[in-house]
């Protein structure tokens, strides 16, 4: 059996979901945060963050891959908790976007220093050259995958 053959890669993929789920990543980056916040209103200050920019609901949720009312049923959690606020769009004056207040920079910026921080020390033995190739082929198998479980 080839190592590209499906049924060759589907028991990694099963171990890494297992590795994942019984490691408590996303618990553990949480807690490391410091503040009670849910998965999904974590991911708004996430995408947020990596984004570097103010963004209308509409576009986090298209990044989220979500609709927009789920974006906006965590916003106005997000908004009490003083981690996001929305200000006006400058090239709207109608519009809304939604940007992230330092303290919701910087729950972001703790969860996301968590995450790459343990898969930094995973890697951190690879070579570049290795690096490289994973990146690449997660990222292509990800978005193959994606656009052909979508598009059935």
């Amino acid at each position: 059996m080839s190592a590209l053959d499906p049924a060759a890669m589907l028991p990694q993929l099963m171990r890494l979901g297992t590795v994942l789920n019984r490691s408590r990543l996303v618990e553990r980056a949480v807690e490391h945060v410091g503040v009670q916040i849910d998965r999904p209103g974590l991911t708004v200050l996430v995408t947020l963050r990596m984004a570097g920019q103010p963004l209308r609901v509409g576009e986090i949720a298209a990044r989220m891959q979500v609709v927009g009312p789920h974006v906006t049923r965590h916003l106005h959690e997000l908004e009490r908790a003083s981690l996001v606020r929305r200000v006006v769009d400058p090239d709207d004056q109608r519009a809304r976007l939604v940007e992230l207040t330092d303290q919701g920079s910087g729950v972001a910026g703790r969860y996301l220093e968590a995450i790459f921080g343990w898969f930094g020390d995973a890697i951190a033995d690879w070579s570049e050259e290795d690096r490289a190739t994973f990146g690449r082929l997660l990222s292509r198998f990800v978005d193959d995958l994606q656009e052909h479980l979508v598009g059935e």
